[in-house]
C-alpha cells in the first residue's frame, strides 16, 4: 500500500472512530409494570452525553409498534434511530405492547398497556433520564396497531402527551372484527358490540378540543386502513380540529413506515421546538 492510499485509510479509520465515539445511547431495559405484576422490554435511545449538555434536558418520543412486534421492531426497521436522536436532541421509547392494542383490556387483567406506557412508563422514563417532563416536551405516535395505541392514548390523557401521531393506523377496528387477536382484548365482536364502540379510536375525538394536540396522520394509498383514516380526517375537520393529513403512494410495508416515520419525526422536532 503506497502512503496515499494509507493516509486515506487512516482517514477513514479516524472518521468512522470518531462517529462511533459519538453516538446516542441505546438501552435495553426491563421496566416494572405494577398494574400487570410483570416486566416489560423497553428500547430507549438517548442522544449522546456530553459535557456541553451534561445538565440539558431533552423531549421524548414514544414510539409504538405494530401486531406481532415488539420493542425492537423500530430500530430493527430504521436502524438510523440513533443518528436521528443524536441530531433532534429527542429521547426515542419504544415498549413492548405485546398485540394488546394498548388498551387495559376489559376481559383480561393481564393487559393493562394504556396504564403502562401513558403512567407507569412515562414516570420511569422521566425518573431516569434527563426529560422534559412536561406534556410540551412528550409526543408519541407509532404504527399500524401501535398507530392506533398513539392516538388512543393521546386523546385519552392529554394532559400526559402535547402531541400524537399515527402511520398506517388502524384508528377504527370495527370494519375488522375478526382480525389481529383483538377478540381477545375485547370479546367478540357480535357481542360486545358496545365495548369495541368505546374501544376504537375514532370515537375518542369528542375527548379533545382544538389545541389540545398537535397531531399528524398519514396512510398511504394502497393501504386497507386508508379508508378508516380518510374517516377520522373528515370527523376531524367536522370538530374543527387541527392537524396533518398526508396520503402518499404505499402500502402497508415497511418500506413505507421507513419513510413515513421522517415526516412525523420533523413535525414532533417542530413541536418541541416552539
Amino acid at each position: 500500500m503506497n502512503m496515499k492510499n494509507r493516509i486515506i485509510s487512516l482517514s477513514v479509520f479516524l472518521l468512522f472512530l470518531a462517529v462511533s465515539l459519538h453516538a446516542a445511547k441505546v438501552d435495553t431495559l426491563l421496566v416494572k409494570s405494577p398494574s400487570m405484576n410483570k416486566d416489560v422490554q423497553v428500547v430507549v435511545i438517548s442522544p449522546e452525553a456530553t459535557k456541553a449538555s451534561k445538565s440539558a434536558t431533552y423531549p421524548v418520543l414514544y414510539l409504538l409498534h405494530g401486531y406481532s412486534g415488539n420493542a425492537k421492531s423500530w430500530i430493527q426497521l430504521k436502524p438510523n434511530l440513533p443518528e436521528i436522536a443524536d441530531q433532534n436532541k429527542m429521547i426515542i421509547v419504544c415498549p413492548d405492547g405485546k398485540n394488546s392494542w394498548y388498551w387495559d383490556s376489559p376481559k383480561d387483567s393481564s393487559y393493562r398497556y394504556e396504564t403502562f406506557v401513558s403512567d407507569e412508563l412515562v414516570k420511569y422514563i422521566d425518573n431516569h433520564y434527563k426529560t422534559v417532563a412536561e406534556k410540551k416536551g412528550r409526543a408519541i405516535t407509532g404504527l399500524s396497531m401501535g398507530g392506533h395505541g398513539a392516538l388512543w392514548l393521546a386523546f385519552r390523557h392529554k394532559d400526559i402527551f402535547g402531541a400524537a401521531g399515527s402511520t398506517s393506523g388502524g384508528v377504527d377496528i370495527r370494519p375488522f372484527p375478526t382480525n389481529w387477536e383483538m377478540s381477545k382484548q375485547l370479546g367478540e365482536f357480535a357481542y360486545n358490540k358496545k365495548s369495541w364502540d368505546e374501544h376504537t379510536v375514532i370515537n375518542q375525538i369528542d375527548k379533545i378540543e382544538n389545541g389540545d394536540l398537535a397531531i399528524i396522520i398519514d396512510c398511504g394509498e394502497g393501504d386497507f386502513f386508508l379508508n378508516v383514516n380518510k374517516d377520522l380526517h373528515e370527523r376531524l375537520l367536522g370538530r374543527k380540529i387541527n392537524h396533518d393529513f398526508i396520503t402518499r403512494p404505499g402500502g402497508h410495508s415497511g418500506q413505507y413506515w421507513n419513510n413515513s416515520i421522517d415526516y412525523q419525526l420533523l413535525f414532533f422536532k417542530k413541536f418541541f421546538e416552539r
